[in-house]
């Protein structure tokens, strides 16, 4: 993960992906790796709805890249 060489990342996915998200980090040796979830599924959404999704999702992504 990018994080061990110092570089700021933040792993965006939707809900069903989680799961599997959560799994991959404690393989890798970094468990409770938060993570920025937009709700799933995308491909049926409306515009509107993803621009929503999208504004939450950026707001989460920003605050685990900044600590807040």
């Amino acid at each position: 993960m990018a994080e061990r060489l110092g570089v700021p990342a933040v792993a965006v996915m939707t809900e069903r992906f989680v799961s599997a998200a959560e799994l991959m980090s404690r393989v890798l040796g970094m468990p409770g790796y938060a993570f920025a979830v937009i709700a799933h599924p995308v491909s049926s959404a409306t515009d509107a709805d993803l621009a929503e999704r999208a504004r939450v999702t950026i707001a989460q992504a920003r605050g685990l890249l900044l600590r807040q």
